[in-house]
């Protein structure tokens, strides 16, 4: 596990990380300004070398990186201690749209990587779905409410047809339910205990009503179990395959959820299957808010997934990126709105401690959450920094904007003072989610 940690903090941060210092160096040089050092990290030089006027290298606390331009603001915290003397190759040398430039230059790089990390992992090795997709539909765990269950359908049952689409596997139907329009209708052909019945249901009715056709063959197969946890604490293994909860037998992955969900905050008695034998585990839910904001019972633990691939052209793999970027970007907005609100807690952010532990359990499940994982961090860096915070690239930006529209600078005075407010506040943000982090880890956290 160690040295998976190791592999994936140096995937997923270390990467990201050089990457957006690369792209406030690349700008910055073509705009002619002298960069001194290229870091990964802070602190104390370890090693590196020296091209040209650049000292490129790797620095001891791997909690970030730099890059330090010649001439710099004396008010920012990489700049050194050599003032500018005005040399037309250091920064303050520069127009304003320019410096304002080379601070957004890191973050546009990370918002355009999972573009790029999700287009190539696509033509290389084709779009990643759940294998279960595969499968003809058997009904399973049809709520007695969906209005295929009042026409007589019950578990058991094989889907025949939908539509005139003659065996569709649980992708088809997904889609199939997702295109009808809200007035139109869906003609189901059943196999029903070796008869064939014929329904018509209304695509209203049909989404008024969780899984109306059941839960999809999803195997409650154990990924990510979250160390500090319940699931992490009661033994609970990535790999463990669940069989029952209190008795009742679990035949897919959402219908654990809802024995989770509907726990009240009760032991649970779980049987896994583990290695060939059963085990049997008691695991006590506890109350979380979850990205949504919402309190719900949690035990700390996520679905392995069985992956099948679809072979994308070029052209098809650089639209399916880029929109699932445009939907994890939203749902990101979606999360800081939260945040600021109240409606989420800080104690569900990640610290360089959580996202290490992330990076080695990605590393563990494969290299589709791997590269899922990078370029979530990658959104997460260009999203972060460009908010309008003191010290970040948003808040350098937004005190460029400001003295452009006074037209002359603040005084170093009032630029410390703003770098310092801004330092100040992600520190004190820094050390409560990483001491967060920490507990979590401990067997003793509760």
């Amino acid at each position: 596990m160690a040295l998976d940690v190791l592999i994936g903090t140096i995937l997923v941060l270390g990467v990201m990380i050089l990457l957006h210092e690369w792209g406030h160096f690349i700008v910055a040089r073509l705009f002619g300004v002298r960069v001194d050092v290229f870091s990964v990290g802070f602190g104390p030089r370890l090693f590196g070398w020296k091209r040209g006027a650049t000292d490129y290298r790797v620095s001891a606390l791997p909690l970030g990186g730099y890059v330090r331009m010649a001439g710099q603001d004396l008010s920012e915290v990489d700049s050194g201690n050599v003032a500018p003397t005005g040399s037309p190759d250091e920064l303050m040398s520069k127009p304003r749209w320019q410096r304002a430039l080379i601070s957004f230059a890191g973050p546009a790089v990370n918002l355009l990587m999972p573009i790029v990390l999700l287009t190539g992992f696509f033509v290389i090795r084709g779009f990643p779905y759940p294998a279960y997709l595969d499968n003809p539909v058997v009904i399973s765990g049809l709520p007695k409410n969906s209005p295929v269950a009042g026409a007589g359908v019950s578990d058991g049952d094989h889907l025949v047809a939908i539509n005139d689409a003659a065996t569709p596997n649980w992708s088809k139907v997904s889609t199939i339910l997702q295109q009808i329009p809200p007035d139109g209708s869906l003609r189901l052909s059943v196999d029903h205990q070796g008869a064939k019945k014929i329904i018509e249901v209304k695509a209203a009715d049909l989404r008024s009503v969780d899984q109306p056709l059941g839960y999809p063959p999803a195997p409650p197969l154990v990924g990510q179990v979250l160390r500090g946890m319940p699931a992490s604490r009661g033994g609970l293994k990535r790999g463990d395959l669940i069989l029952s909860v209190n008795g009742m037998p679990v035949h897919s992955w959402p219908e654990y959820v809802e024995f989770i969900k509907r726990s009240g905050g009760r032991m649970l008695s779980i049987v896994v299957q583990r290695n060939g034998s059963t085990v049997n585990i008691a695991i006590q839910p506890v109350q979380e808010k979850d990205e949504q904001g919402q309190i719900a019972w949690r035990i700390g633990v996520g679905p392995g997934t069985q992956w099948a691939f679809k072979k994308m052209t070029l052209t098809v793999s650089v639209s399916e990126a880029s929109e699932e970027t445009a939907d994890a970007t939203r749902k990101l907005f979606g999360i800081i709105g939260r945040l600021f609100s109240g409606k989420l807690s800080v104690r569900q952010l990640q610290s360089f401690v959580g996202i290490a532990v992330l990076a080695g359990q990605a590393v563990q499940e494969g290299p589709v959450d791997v590269i899922n994982l990078m370029a979530m961090i990658s959104l997460n860096l260009g999203i972060l920094n460009l908010l309008p915070i003191p010290i970040l690239d948003g808040g350098n930006i937004l005190l460029l904007a400001l003295e452009g529209i006074r037209r002359r600078d603040f005084s170093l005075a009032f630029k410390e003072r703003f770098v310092q407010v801004g330092l100040v506040f992600l520190l004190v943000l820094f050390a409560y989610v990483m001491y967060n982090d920490v507990v979590r880890l401990l067997p003793t956290h509760s």
